[in-house]
């Protein structure tokens, strides 16, 4: 079996891989890049296993004229810039000790040693500079599968860095069979390993929950870290009901993913704060999550947070309740967002003074928005009177 596409028959990426195939060496495109050409997924990141060691990678690089950056030296990565793209290059390494965060290595000159260190066996296929397809793990039968798998004892690759635990749902959530469900093997490693998680940094673990929630349909995956405990574990509170039918609403929508909308369904203690979210992200999630329970309308939404977030609001009422989806609410916050209060503080002066212009701004705003934003300026201001 061999590997296609425009990345890998790139000149330049032929050239990274000729420059050590040449000095006597090995080169192996390795990981996603290969799996996901594997199942004619596009390729964003390219990695390259090598035997040779990292300081011979960049003299072997820098003398075929490419650019070399030592990102990681000390782990045995460097990334090689050729034609304007970055190619991860990683020295073959066993771990010699690990505390579930980080790990000691050492370099190796077997591919089977940098297989094993790997995480799923989807994840440890390998290909030369020809898309030959190297499988020393027997991972091509659960690629073919669509089957997340843990490399041989999930407790073991579970303990070397607990990360896996929720790898092994986003992976599943992208790549696995949904009808299959999930490997039993790991999801009961998983289970038994819970207070793993507690080592990772909040950054770390909102990185992949917004990962995972961006996948088509991520709801098997979250169902089941709710049956093994992982989503009371890492997010309090929070019940995933509603995932399903939010991304069923998305889809008659035709809307893109989007992690904050379907974070906001899952709702939970302190999500900001255990996902470390921007404060974009969490100005966001906020004004969903206040809205689904609020009786703000959507055209009032529409008004103070965008169209985007009055919509959004809508399906996340109808996932909730269970009920239709407001297509008048839509286009309501849709006028909402493009609606301009006619009133200025001036237009209140000297009638009224101090405190009493901000109040009575509010009061107007409120019937001018109650509305649907047809009340004019005069009729606004006749109001002042009464």
């Amino acid at each position: 079996m061999k590997i296609t596409g425009d990345w890998f028959s790139n000149k330049d990426t032929q050239g990274v891989c000729r420059a050590l195939t040449e000095a006597g060496h090995v080169a192996l495109f390795v990981g996603g890049c290969v799996r996901n050409a594997l199942l004619g997924v596009e390729v964003h990141d390219i990695d390259i296993a090598t035997d040779a060691e990292p300081d011979e990678v960049l003299v072997l690089e820098r003398a075929a004229g490419f650019k070399v950056i030592p990102t990681g030296i000390d782990h045995g990565t460097v990334t090689v810039v050729a034609g304007g793209e970055p190619h991860e290059i990683t020295t073959f390494r066993h771990d010699v000790e690990t505390d579930g965060r980080r790990a000691v290595i050492a370099f190796s000159k077997e591919i089977a040693d940098d297989a094993r260190r790997r995480d799923f066996t989807m994840n440890a296929l390998y290909a030369d500079a020809s898309g030959q397809v190297i499988d020393p793990l027997g991972g091509l039968g659960d690629l073919n599968a669509r089957r997340v798998r843990f490399i041989e004892n999930p407790v073991e690759r579970i303990r070397e860095d607990y990360l896996r635990t929720l790898r092994f749902f986003r992976f599943h959530a992208w790549y696995g069979d949904a009808q299959a469900g999930l490997d039993a093997e790991g999801l009961a490693a998983i289970a038994s390993h819970l207070e793993g998680l507690d080592r990772l940094s909040r950054e770390r673990v909102g990185a992949e929950m917004k990962k995972l929630l961006r996948a088509p349909d991520p709801a098997p995956s979250v169902a089941a870290m709710r049956q093994t405990g992982v989503l009371a574990h890492i997010l309090p509170g929070a019940d995933d009901k509603g995932l399903a039918p939010l991304v069923h609403l998305e889809g008659e929508q035709g809307l893109a993913p989007d992690a904050m909308r379907r974070l906001a369904v899952l709702g939970g203690e302190d999500v900001a704060l255990r996902f470390r979210l921007s404060k974009k992200e969490t100005m966001r999630l906020t004004a969903l999550r206040d809205g689904i329970g609020s009786m703000e309308t959507p055209a009032a939404l529409g008004y103070h947070y965008g169209a985007d977030v009055a919509r959004d609001v809508c399906l996340l009422r109808a996932a909730v309740l269970g009920g239709p989806v407001d297509r008048s609410g839509i286009a309501a916050g849709e006028k909402g967002e493009n609606a301009v209060f006619p009133i200025k503080a001036r237009d209140l002066m000297p009638t009224l003074k101090g405190p009493a212009i901000g109040k009575a701004m509010k009061a107007l705003e409120a019937d001018w928005i109650a509305s649907g934003f047809e009340m004019s300026r005069d009729e606004l201001l006749a109001r002042i009177g009464d």
